[in-house]
């Protein structure tokens, strides 16, 4: 009889042990789909000024050196339209570093020339058929470009200019996702309307599933990843959720420390 019940239990430790084991690899598959791998295809040259603007340790003063340097860096390594979209990167990212300082002025001038630069390629380089040109190497970074430094000029205002120009942002997002469905900052630009548009234009519940959706259907760079997860944080926190808006600012406080925004956000109740 007790051998039969150690017998019993022995079995019965194995079943429970080899459950335990499903339930791991089961779990540990789940969050690996669920894990973006971080991509980074921003030229090596760029990286220095990205950083600068994300990390916030230093103030636009100090920014504008690095953005000379990403200038001629790009020069250096690039031409023809690959040289004007490194440029319009440069005008986008120098004019953020303005941005959060409140120098709007300043700012509008870096953002307009980086649209001006992107609608450059977008007329010269990829053709009449601007959204399947036979040109398609530039294709979405171009769209991309011209909608994100439009997106910041729309968030300066006027609200005149708001108005007339921001369903646009949407619109070249979208031509961007044309050329590369994958496009995850393209893709957090069609999400963002959702977010942070002011009431009654938004719709945070949607926002968020949006933002969601790019950690598994887009190819994200580091930036990217920081910039949906503290859109979800704003997100939660309008909608008064501070535990779930913690949890997502934290996690965008792992990629950039220091970054002023995202701490602001974590402050908030």
């Amino acid at each position: 009889m007790d051998k039969l019940l150690k017998k019993g239990y022995i079995v019965h430790e194995m079943k429970i042990r080899v459950l335990t084991l499903v339930l791991l690899m089961v779990t540990a598959g789940l969050w690996a789909q669920h894990t973006p791998v971080v991509k980074n295809s921003l030229p090596e040259w760029l990286i220095p000024l990205r950083e600068a603007v994300y990390e916030q340790k230093l103030n636009a003063d100090m920014v504008t050196p690095i953005y000379r340097s990403a200038r001629a860096a790009s020069q250096e390594h690039v031409s023809g339209a690959a040289l004007e979209l490194a440029f319009a990167r440069c005008e986008y990212l120098m004019g953020r570093a303005l941005l959060f300082e409140k120098r709007e002025k300043e700012a509008r001038v870096h953002f307009v020339e980086g649209m001006r630069l992107a609608e450059k390629v977008i007329e010269t380089a990829l053709g009449a058929d601007s959204t399947h040109g036979a040109d398609s190497t530039h294709g979405a970074e171009a769209w991309l470009l011209l909608a994100e430094n439009l997106s910041q000029n729309c968030s300066i205002g006027p609200w005149t200019y708001t108005a007339a120009n921001g369903l646009n942002v949407d619109k070249f997002a979208k031509n961007a996702l044309a050329y590369n469905s994958r496009n995850a900052a393209a893709q957090y630009l069609v999400a963002a309307r959702w977010v942070f548009a002011p009431a009654p234009f938004h719709n945070h519940r949607r926002g968020i599933e949006m933002m969601l959706a790019i950690l598994e259907n887009g190819d994200v760079e580091k930036d990217d990843l920081f910039n949906v997860y503290s859109a979800i944080g704003y997100a939660y926190i309008q909608q008064k959720k501070s535990a779930e808006a913690r949890s997502w600012l934290l996690q965008s406080l792992e990629i950039y420390p220091s970054n002023q925004f995202a701490a602001d956000l974590l402050g908030k109740k």
